[in-house]
C-alpha cells in the first residue's frame, strides 16, 4: 500500500495561491487514479480534484472548477494541486489519496483563507 505525505498549506488572503504537494512511497503509486481531498471542520470529507492514472484525465468539484489544478509526476511519485483565487470556504485540511481512497490517510495539509 501507498504511503503518502502532504505538503505545502498555510495562511493565504483570499484571492491568493499555495500549491500543495503529496509524496508517495511504493511502487504502486502510478497505477491508480488519484484525488485530493478536503476536510473542513464540522463537515465531511469530500473529494474536489481527481487525476487519472496516466494524467490525461481531470476532473473538479463544481466549488474549485477553474481555480484548482490537479497533475502528477509518475516518475517522482508526486501529485500536485495548484489553487488559485482562493475563498475562504476553502479553508479545509487537505489530503491526497486514491480514487476511491485507500483506508488508510496521511496527516493532511492545513489551508486557511483569510477573507
Amino acid at each position: 500500500q501507498v504511503q503518502l505525505v502532504e505538503s505545502g498549506g498555510g495562511l493565504v488572503q483570499a484571492g491568493g495561491s499555495l500549491r500543495l504537494s503529496c509524496v508517495g512511497s511504493g511502487s504502486i503509486f502510478s497505477i491508480n487514479a488519484k484525488g485530493w481531498y478536503r476536510q473542513a471542520q464540522g463537515k465531511q470529507r469530500e473529494l474536489v480534484a481527481r487525476i487519472s492514472s496516466g494524467g490525461s484525465t481531470t476532473n473538479y468539484a463544481d466549488s474549485v472548477k477553474g481555480r484548482f489544478t490537479i497533475s502528477r509526476d509518475n516518475a517522482k511519485d508526486t501529485l500536485y494541486l495548484q489553487m488559485n483565487s482562493l475563498k475562504p470556504e476553502d479553508t479545509a485540511v487537505y489530503y491526497c489519496n486514491s480514487v476511491p481512497p485507500f483506508d488508510s490517510w496521511g496527516q493532511g495539509t492545513q489551508v486557511t483563507v483569510s477573507s
